[in-house]
């Protein structure tokens, strides 16, 4: 009897030790289920290493890509980049800084250094800077500007082999949807080619002096701000024309991008290069304005109301319009045209001398009433009649 009582003693000690041990072990148990439905993740399955996919070798680059790469091979290291810049006085130290104010385009015109570039590119700008394909950059001078027609020129000290011109092309046998192609620094992002097509002739645009500049190229080829001065080429990779404006909303390339004809390149600079600026000559009168054509039914066509004395038309037999002293106007002579291009207004006309220099004769159609006759007149130096 007492060993039974002993036994059941000694159970009773050892249950005072497992049960704490097995109640401990049984929430252990618990916590880690519960953590492990609250989200604790598993260890990944082992997986097989990615493999590499096989590359699929492609044929030959077509014949207009590797036209585009030619291209641009050719003719990337004639285009620039234009940097501007504004004299700013700091008013304590009264020291003059040199503050970025924009970027465009431009081209190498001659080994000489003449680069060309639009003139709003550097219009109110005190310098500029040009730096070429191999990243050299030079301090830039004027030359000559002709705003009328948004173009000028900067000159350049850098040695002649990192000067290779521009390949200067023909703008007046171009035809719509020949495709094309523009170098440029839009957005400050230098050498960029975008290509596209003729998509119009003859387009106008008004220029920084609000004079029209006519017979603009039309292209959808992407030109966005700093394409600005940089040329728009042929497949052939020469020079048809000088970007210089977009038809854009937003401000951004909408695929109207205009162009200055190269051909008006080809006639402007090398007058800017010889003289600075463009020298219109004169004819020597005086125009009336539009209102007279209107009010009297003239038509089309420049009214002349004056002759200057000793002028290039003093004794050509021109004759003006004049007032009587009752009021009766008595008709004069209308240039309707000049070397056979038809001239409308003033503006028709200024573009027409911009064709000549002065001592050059032009055969002027002149009516009056309804009776046309030719007149030629030798043309003058502007300020001298």
């Amino acid at each position: 009897m007492r060993g039974h009582h002993l036994l059941l003693s000694r159970i009773r000690q050892r249950g005072r030790v497992l049960l704490p041990v097995l109640l401990a072990g049984f929430l252990f148990g618990a916590l880690f289920f519960w953590l492990g439905r609250r989200g604790i993740p598993e260890p990944a399955p082992v997986r097989p290493a990615a493999q590499a996919r096989a590359v699929t070798a492609r044929s030959d680059l077509g014949d207009f890509e590797r036209n585009n790469i030619e291209v641009f091979r050719a003719v990337s290291p004639s285009v620039v980049n234009i940097t501007t810049v504004e004299h700013m006085a700091n008013l304590f130290s009264r020291r003059i800084t040199q503050v970025p104010r924009g970027t465009g385009s431009g081209f190498i015109w001659d080994a000489d250094g003449h680069v060309v570039t639009n003139f709003h590119v550097i219009q109110n700008s005190d310098a500029a800077r040009v730096t070429l394909a191999d990243q050299s950059t030079y301090e830039a001078k004027l030359v000559g500007a002709f705003p009328d027609r948004d173009l000028a020129v900067l000159h350049i000290e850098a040695p002649r082999d990192r000067l290779p011109p521009i390949i200067v092309g023909s703008s007046s046998d171009l035809v719509v949807g020949q495709a094309v192609y523009a170098i440029g620094n839009p957005f400050g992002l230098d050498q960029t080619l975008t290509t596209g097509i003729v998509s119009a002739l003859d387009r106008e645009i008004e220029s920084v002096t609000r004079r029209a500049i006519r017979g603009v190229i039309q292209t959808d080829a992407a030109i966005n701000p700093g394409n600005s001065g940089g040329p728009l080429l042929d497949s052939a990779g020469r020079l048809i024309g000088v970007n210089t404006a977009i038809y854009s909303p937003s401000g951004a390339s909408a695929g109207i991008g205009f162009a200055i004809p190269a051909d008006e390149v080809n006639r402007i600079v090398p007058r800017l290069i010889r003289d600075g600026r463009v020298t219109r000559p004169t004819l020597g009168f005086s125009a009336a304005p539009p209102d007279l054509n209107e009010a009297l039914g003239l038509g089309p066509g420049l009214a002349i109301v004056g002759i200057n004395k000793g002028g290039p038309a003093d004794g050509s037999g021109l004759e003006p319009f004049r007032r009587e002293r009752d009021g009766t106007i008595v008709v004069g002579d209308m240039i309707v045209a000049v070397d056979d291009h038809p001239i409308a207004n003033f503006d028709d006309l200024l573009e027409q001398l911009e064709r000549h220099q002065p001592g050059e004769k032009v055969t002027l159609r002149v009516k009056r009433i309804n009776q046309e006759r030719e007149v030629v007149v030798t043309l003058g130096e502007p300020g001298t009649e």
